[in-house]
């Protein structure tokens, strides 16, 4: 286990851990922090940082050399993912979500909606609230409309509300609504990697269109393919109350996709070379 290195004449109660520090600037998660530790991006006042070392007010933290500034107004963002986009910030990705949209802040998607699907996803700049809205522990409801190329069964409906064996486990018991004779409503609170998708395929059934309309309490109503709103106060103050008591733990669901890590550090920087080639909405 690695030591906690504090500075000579400083008390370890006015620091913070590395990680949880990188987390609180909404950069990404603390065990991506970590990892990003690992491979030697991140230092301290210009030396190579390690895990188990703490910031102080006055250190200079920096990932792959650019500085990590202090935490801006925290923003939350609803927006309507068409096909065709990642759900990542990966400037190697030619259509990740952020370029997209081209936010003049820095944003991250919670959690992924796979490049063939369309619908509702949260971007924030708020790390604290990644990992408690996606904590499978925590129930949180996602609800999806699904249309599949066979005709759909009383035993399909059953099947997938009782749990399907997929990726080596059964799915969670969830609820599953008849829409017509290709169509039906499912509400999850898992977040196995392409989930629907795959329970559909091990019953034989063929998704054509996969849309999320709703993540706890809010949903896509009115908004445009293509567009996004910020978070009203009362939908907000409503998710904090269902978050009371998850917690924002380095540990994040252990069954959902991973998110990017957040390359673009430096605010308002438009010569990065994070930002460069940046598409225009």
């Amino acid at each position: 286990m690695p030591t906690k290195k504090v500075k000579m004449g400083k008390k370890v109660e006015d620091s913070i851990s590395l990680n949880k520090f990188i987390s609180s600037q909404g950069v990404c998660s603390r065990r991506e922090a970590d990892e990003l530790i690992e491979a030697g991006r991140v230092t301290i006042n210009g030396r190579p940082a390690s895990k188990g070392n703490r910031v102080f007010a006055e250190d200079k933290v920096k990932v792959d050399d650019e500085p990590i500034y202090s935490k801006p107004r925290p923003l939350y963002i609803a927006f309507h993912k068409p096909k065709g986009l990642v759900s990542t910030t990966d400037p190697k990705e030619k259509s990740n979500i952020v370029n997209y949209i081209n936010h003049k802040d820095r944003l991250f998607p919670i959690g992924r909606l796979d490049k063939d699907s369309e619908g509702l996803i949260f971007l924030t700049n708020d790390g604290d609230i990644v990992n408690k809205i996606l904590r499978a522990g925590n129930n949180h409801d996602k609800e999806y409309i699904v249309t599949v190329k066979q005709e759909i069964t009383g035993e399909f409906l059953s099947k997938m509300r009782n749990g399907v064996r997929i990726m080596g486990t059964v799915t969670k018991k969830c609820k599953v609504t008849h829409i017509n004779k290709y169509a039906f409503k499912i509400v999850l609170t898992q977040g196995l990697n392409r989930q629907i998708r795959k329970m559909c395929k091990v019953l034989r059934y063929d998704v054509t269109k996969l849309k999320r309309v709703r993540i706890m309490n809010v949903s896509l109503k009115n908004l445009k393919l293509g567009m996004w709103r910020n978070l009203t106060t009362l939908e907000m103050d409503e998710i904090q109350n269902m978050l009371r008591g998850s917690s924002n733990t380095q540990e994040a669901s252990k069954d959902h996709n991973k998110y990017s890590v957040r390359n673009k550090l430096r605010p308002k920087q438009k010569t990065s070379k994070y930002n460069r080639g940046k598409k225009q909405q």
